[in-house]
């Protein structure tokens, strides 16, 4: 029988765990909180507070900031292109991807072996290094300052394609077997087996293709110089370098831009977890 002394010491454990994970959210999540509450403040109250803990608290709060960032940048407007550019990359990747990841997994696809290991290859190539030879071709394609430039190079995603693969690894092969001798085909079984068992991984792969894109600075600014088409990231840039600079403002556009992805992953955050300790590797 367990000695009190026992349960004492893991109740003990539990409460230090509890306060480092604490410790740990609270530093993570500082940098967030201090940009929200900083653009409810007067901008010389922003770099006044600064110094202690009263930039994380607003006594006064104001909403000036938000009105000077909405009257200088067309925040909406760049808001919407990257929620709609972004949305068609997710939906026709999470297709594409999905699919890839099935037929590396579950069928016989010639040389699979090799085609996994060049996918893992390509995973480690930095975007940098084929940001040139890519903007060539979309160039001749003639997509430039095109929707079209911005959505399909980033479609086919490798570590998306190996993470559903990976899910897909997973899956009884007695489901598929016993559907395939009731007649059901290959995109049947997809459809009505493997999508139900795997909202888990498709929500995970969705959150991490959504913010990924999201974030994306460097090819919009190249390839999207009409402002009809250009995101949020290349917008918020006009705060930076259009005078006056205040920080207060961009600060309030910051904050502003960043609530699409809090509704996305508040949306789909129970999935998360699971969807990444379901993918776990296999042979």
């Amino acid at each position: 029988m367990m000695s009190s002394s026992y349960f004492k010491r893991k109740r003990l454990k539990s409460k230090v765990e509890l306060i480092l994970i604490s410790i740990v959210f609270l530093l993570f999540i500082s940098p967030l909180l201090w940009m929200i509450v900083s653009s409810f403040k007067p901008e010389q109250q922003i770099f006044k507070d600064m110094q202690s803990l009263k930039a994380f608290i607003v006594n006064n709060p104001t909403i000036e900031n938000y009105k000077n960032a909405f009257s200088r940048v067309t925040i909406f407007r760049y808001i919407g292109n990257s929620i709609f550019y972004v949305s068609l990359i997710t939906i026709f990747g999470l297709i594409v991807n999905s699919l890839c990841g099935y037929a590396l997994a579950k069928l016989k696809v010639p040389g699979s072996k090799y085609i996994v290991t060049l996918i893992i290859s390509l995973i480690i190539i930095p975007f940098e290094s084929i940001i040139l030879p890519l903007y060539l071709i979309i160039n001749d394609f003639g997509w430039t300052n095109k929707l079209i430039a911005l959505v399909v190079p980033f479609i086919a995603n490798c570590f998306n394609i190996y993470l559903f693969r990976q899910f897909f690894l997973g899956i009884p092969d007695e489901l598929e077997e016993a559907a395939s001798i009731d007649g059901a085909s290959v995109l049947q079984i997809f459809i009505k087996i493997v999508l139900p068992l795997s909202k888990t991984m498709f929500a995970t792969i969705f959150i991490l293709t959504f913010v990924t894109q999201w974030g994306d600075f460097m090819w919009p600014l190249i390839v999207a110089s009409d402002d009809s088409i250009r995101n949020i990231q290349v917008g918020l840039q006009f705060f930076f370098t259009d005078p006056p600079i205040r920080y207060g403002d961009i600060l309030a556009a910051l904050t502003f831009s960043t609530v699409p992805l809090g509704v996305i992953f508040l949306a789909f955050q129970k999935y998360y977890v699971e969807g990444i300790s379901s993918s776990g590797i296999k042979g």
